[in-house]
């Protein structure tokens, strides 16, 4: 990404302000497995701790792990490394949202698939009141 870009675009990952801040106000907790970095303000008296993260990629809060948003949001103080369970067979890759995007789901007869559905097959009957 462009230095310009960088400076000015805040959608597409972390600005060069949001970096300096975090390095200047910031403590590093971890990374989650996707490449998200987890920050802690560092300990000032009479304040609160501050959590937050910079995204590796696109700003999209559907990627931090659900380990990660208890942390985030003071749900638990333990680091999520610290206490996580093994992960089980069954459960699957995390997958972005890709609503609004090209490859978003689109059923059949959806106008961006040309419109066109199936045709009715006759078992239906439109309600009437006088019926």
């Amino acid at each position: 990404m462009g230095l310009l870009a960088k400076i000015f675009t805040w959608w597409d990952g972390a600005t060069v302000g949001t970096h300096l801040f975090s390095a200047l106000n910031g403590e590093k907790v971890g990374e989650d497995h996707q490449g998200n970095t987890y920050f802690r303000s560092k300990p000032k008296k009479g304040q609160k701790e501050r959590r937050w993260v910079l995204y590796k990629g696109a700003n999209d809060a559907s990627r931090v792990p659900s380990e990660w948003h208890g942390w985030l949001h003071h749900s638990y103080d333990a680091i999520p490394e610290s206490h996580l369970p093994p992960p089980r067979i069954w459960e699957k890759d995390y997958v972005p949202n890709l609503t609004g995007t090209t490859a978003a789901y689109r059923p059949a007869g959806a106008l961006e698939r040309g419109g066109v559905r199936a045709a009715a097959t006759g078992d239906y009957e439109a309600w009437t009141p006088e019926a």
